[in-house]
């Protein structure tokens, strides 16, 4: 008998505590996602991949034609829901596995010219609703002992630019919220993270383009290049898609450990 078999440690499980026995390992078969701003870019993208990973999708968005169009596609259920209203964030399904906060806009002018109307409103969308959609969905994760939150942050999560007082202080306020969930969370299961990509190939950014022009008083084919990716390693814009793909890691059975944290997809803009 070989005796050095003796002292090997047992291996360890591969099955994460709280995965549900009957769902392949990376499935999140019989789980139930809400994805906001879900009709376009980044959000219909998470609500591509939460699908086909198996989780049906409540998809969010303030487009009724298009969250229909992409409910449709995922076999999920649409709400269309002004984020900007707390009656509607209130009307939302609370009984939810998963979260992802995507929904935000954008407007672009210097502090002392900034609408004050505007600032307010991006708060509304891009913190406020958050924090109303967690404070409602929390307490039925907490009670299954499993839950993922995940915040579509950005680099300007972590970062300032010119001319975006809004929407930085909305994404660093973001940042707080995710971290704070993550902490009263941990006990019961649930994990809060916050994705922060670059500039993402979506309509919010392409629609910047004309807008950082007149700013910067460069012509637009200029902006992507000049502007954009002046802080980047990587030389181009990241796909909704690649985001998408660590929302859905982020949501899987292997992350469990993972919590209070910010993924950086910034094409290296950060290690500056």
């Amino acid at each position: 008998m070989d005796s050095s078999r003796d002292l090997r440690p047992e291996a360890p499980s591969r099955t994460p505590a709280n995965a549900r026995a009957d769902a392949p390992p990376g499935s999140l078969a019989g789980r139930t996602a809400l994805v906001t701003g879900a009709a376009g870019g980044i959000g219909r993208a998470c609500a591509l991949a939460l699908a086909a990973a198996g989780a049906h999708v409540h998809v969010v968005d303030i487009a009724a034609g298009k969250a229909a169009e992409v409910a449709a596609q995922v076999g999920g259920q649409a709400h269309v829901a002004d984020l900007s209203d707390p009656e509607a964030v209130e009307a939302l399904p609370a009984d939810v596995d998963i979260v992802v906060n995507n929904a935000g806009l954008q407007h672009v002018a210097p502090v002392h010219e900034f609408p004050p109307e505007r600032f307010a409103l991006i708060q509304r969308v891009m913190v406020e609703a958050p924090f109303r959609i967690l404070r409602r969905t929390l307490p039925a994760m907490y009670e299954r002992g499993w839950g993922r939150v995940v915040n579509i942050s950005s680099v300007h999560g972590l970062r300032a630019s010119l001319y975006k007082s809004a929407y930085v202080s909305a994404k660093h306020g973001l940042e707080g919220l995710s971290k704070v969930v993550a902490l009263e969370g941990a006990p019961h299961g649930v994990t809060s993270n916050c994705v922060n990509p670059a500039y993402v190939r979506t309509a919010l950014v392409e629609q910047q383009i004309a807008t950082q022009a007149r700013s910067h008083g460069i012509p637009e084919e200029e902006v992507v290049q000049q502007v954009m990716l002046e802080r980047t390693a990587v030389k181009r814009l990241i796909e909704p898609e690649e985001v998408a793909e660590a929302v859905l890691w982020l949501c899987g059975p292997h992350s469990g450990y993972m919590t209070g944290a910010s993924l950086t997809l910034d094409g290296g803009w950060t290690a500056h």
